[in-house]
């Protein structure tokens, strides 16, 4: 059988990580989490991932150097042998290093409508633009910031009177939808790639 093992990396409370191991587990996503990493050791969602009796690694970031870390991470990941590397809220840009390893196989999730508003604060940089409209979209992952290829994306409305919070919580919760979705998505066409 192709493998389906989803690595996750994270950097906080781990909302859409939940999302993806409830999809799961209610049979909507043929997947396997095989571990949680996050860069931070006391982030929410490695707590959850271990409450979950899933395999965790902390692996810290602060003070360690971009390709040194992602060199760290690499040989942390290589006993899994992930299918795909799912990034839920982690904080760090990749290195090409990384990226080359594990390349068409590492995807984000971003609270906007891409090529829209990349970076941080994206619902921000939304409301101040003025746009009716907003939402969410999964992306591989390449060199630059949210610049990789789109594999879905979910528009959200800006309601009169919203702001960064209000929007960001509408966002969060097609986001939950969405992620599962692409990352079955993508499972889907590997299986149908020659090997």
């Amino acid at each position: 059988m192709r493998n389906r093992r989803l690595a996750i990396l994270l950097s906080g409370r781990g909302s859409n990580f939940i999302a993806i191991h409830e999809a799961i587990r209610r049979g909507d996503l043929n997947a396997e989490i095989c571990c949680v990493v996050s860069n931070v050791p006391g982030a929410a969602g490695l707590r959850h991932a271990r409450e979950l009796g899933l395999a965790c690694i902390s692996l810290p970031s602060a003070g360690v150097g971009r390709v040194e870390y992602d060199r760290q991470l690499l040989a942390a990941l290589r006993a899994y042998e992930p299918a795909l590397v799912c990034l839920a809220g982690f904080m760090r840009i990749l290195s090409p290093e990384f990226l080359k390893e594990y390349s068409g196989r590492v995807l984000n999730i971003h609270p906007a409508l891409l090529p829209s508003f990349p970076g941080l604060h994206a619902q921000r940089q939304a409301l101040e633009y003025g746009v009716r409209v907003s939402g969410c979209t999964v992306h591989f992952v390449d060199e630059g910031v949210d610049t990789g290829p789109i594999i879905l994306q979910k528009a959200v409305e800006v309601i009169a009177g919203d702001n960064e919070e209000s929007l960001s919580a509408r966002i969060l919760e097609q986001e939950h939808q969405l992620y599962w979705r692409a990352i079955a998505l993508v499972l889907e066409r590997q299986k149908t790639e020659p090997r």
